[in-house]
């Protein structure tokens, strides 16, 4: 009997698995056990004609490939490469010898080549967690593997290379991880928005802190335009998040062959009409949704309102918990979500209620289902909430003012230096068990605070969520203690002023 590893991919997460393969001398029959989906029973005829590609023949005898552990159902088909080398093993075609300590990935194709195959990242990291140190994998896939740390990896073309390279004649190259890439995702700058003074500052302070955004205003006022200026202000992804957000975009399928993911921070935009699997993730096999994509990125949603009521309130979890758990009756699992939520919406259907030059055309009752769709403890979840208004043609037509994206980019990055030697990741995840160490909130300004929850009724997670916005006002400004203004300008920012 032979035994080496590989990996399946559960979720966005891999899984080690122990390939053993038995021959005996039975009747000729192959058969795969340890809950293998369709996929993986129907590698049989793929790894038969790779072997015969190969210049081997395919052992004429009873077969028996076991998938431990056998309660996990294994899907795709990264499973080729391992059983194939596992048959050849137990039929005395190769030494066993070899494969010891080593994890082998990779989809076949009928004539021996290996296909890039999805989660290859997550396979090898899964591996490295059982022990191995050397991995095998498509040589399509062999960057964005590479990226694990404590792992060599080889690429192979074919089931040959591999075999030539076990066999000590044709020794695989080991891949090196590639390099880094610039961090910003656009080009487009935060001073070529005309006005709108007040939601810049705004976007500053979210990029600063992490902390959710909506943007309510008419159309045609610059809210999306607003919106897509956060990614620009972001930090480059340090080398962990960018590890994470790649396992899961790898695991999604959305890399193709050869396509690393630079440092940039993901971006996501889903239209309105998006499924509760499609946002939040599901299918068969599973696939992270647009919650999980956006994964130590930026998660716009624009039209908010329009979005299905069971999907924005199934974001109210994620955006405490930074995960979406998906029960289902035969799977379990935890898929990553920690995202910042941008979000943009209309005053009303028509847009105009409020406008100071235009007529709304909507009635009262139209006027509550529209405000329905958004509950309160949703709204609560959100730091900042801002009115963006109308902007005069005086404004629009004169020149380009206020801080460029590289001057708030700037000094985003050192307010989030601020925040890392406080040790939080940014001050929107500043656990409440230390908010008073970390806000250091003066008297004056809890007074104003008081005042304002006893006015307005904010509720407790409300009140704490004013004092984390508070304190990146203040990380901005560069002042040690959250002092009156700063915590006046997040309730301004807040909406309740």
């Amino acid at each position: 009997m032979t035994r080496l590893w590989s990996a399946a991919l559960t979720g966005v997460a891999g899984v080690p698995v122990e390939v053993e393969v038995w021959i005996s001398s039975q009747l000729p029959r192959v058969e795969v056990v340890g809950l293998p989906e369709a996929a993986v029973r129907e590698s049989v005829s793929r790894i038969r004609g790779a072997i015969d590609a190969s210049g081997l023949k395919f052992p004429d005898r009873r077969v028996t490939v076991n998938l431990a552990p056998a309660e996990l159902r294994k899907s795709g088909a990264g499973l080729d490469l391992p059983i194939a080398l596992g048959i050849l093993a137990a039929a005395g075609l190769i030494e066993s010898e070899p494969l010891d300590g080593r994890a082998f990935l990779g989809e076949l194709a009928l004539d021996g080549r290996l296909r890039a195959s999805r989660g290859v990242l997550a396979a090898v990291l899964a591996a490295e967690q059982a022990g191995v140190r050397e991995a095998f994998v498509p040589a399509a896939s062999a960057a964005r593997a590479s990226l694990a740390p404590r792992i060599r990896v080889h690429g192979a073309e074919s089931l040959g290379a591999v075999l030539a390279h076990l066999g000590g004649s044709e020794p695989l190259p080991v891949c090196t991880s590639p390099a880094l890439t610039a961090g910003v995702r656009s080009s487009d700058c935060l001073s070529d928005i005309r006005g709108q003074s007040l939601a810049k500052r705004a976007l500053e302070v979210a990029a600063a802190g992490g902390h959710g955004l909506l943007l309510l205003g008419p159309p045609g006022t610059g809210k999306t335009l607003l919106a897509r200026r956060l990614p620009g202000l972001l930090p480059p992804l340090g080398e962990q998040e960018r590890l994470e957000a790649f396992c899961v975009q790898d695991a999604a399928g959305l890399l193709g062959e050869g396509e690393t993911m630079n440092a940039a921070r993901p971006f996501r935009a889903p239209h309105h009409s998006a499924s509760a699997a499609g946002l939040m993730g599901g299918g068969q096999p599973l696939r992270p949704g647009e919650v999980s994509l956006a994964h130590h990125g930026v998660l716009f949603l624009d039209e908010l309102p329009e979005f299905d009521r069971r999907c924005l309130e199934s974001l109210r979890e994620v955006l405490e918990q930074g995960v979406v758990r998906i029960a289902r009756a035969r799977l379990a699992c935890e898929l990553p979500a920690r995202f910042q939520l941008v979000a943009a919406a209309n005053p009303c259907p028509c847009g105009d209620y409020g406008s100071p030059v235009r007529d709304c055309r909507c009635d009262e009752a139209a006027l509550a289902r529209y405000r329905r769709r958004l509950s309160g403890p949703l709204l609560d979840r959100v730091d900042l909430r801002i009115q963006v208004g109308e902007v005069p043609w005086s404004v629009l037509r004169g020149p380009a003012e206020g801080p460029t994206s590289a001057e708030v980019r700037a000094r985003v990055a050192a307010a989030r230096v601020r925040q890392a030697a406080r040790g939080v990741a940014s001050n929107a995840a500043i656990p409440d068990a230390r908010l008073e160490e970390c806000v250091r909130a003066d008297e004056a300004g809890l007074a104003l605070l008081g005042r304002a929850v006893e006015r307005w009724h904010l509720s407790a997670r409300a009140a704490r969520r004013v004092l984390r916005v508070a304190r990146t006002v203040a990380d901005l400004e560069e002042e040690p203690d959250t002092g009156r203004g700063a915590i006046a300008e997040a309730l301004q920012m807040r909406g309740t002023s």
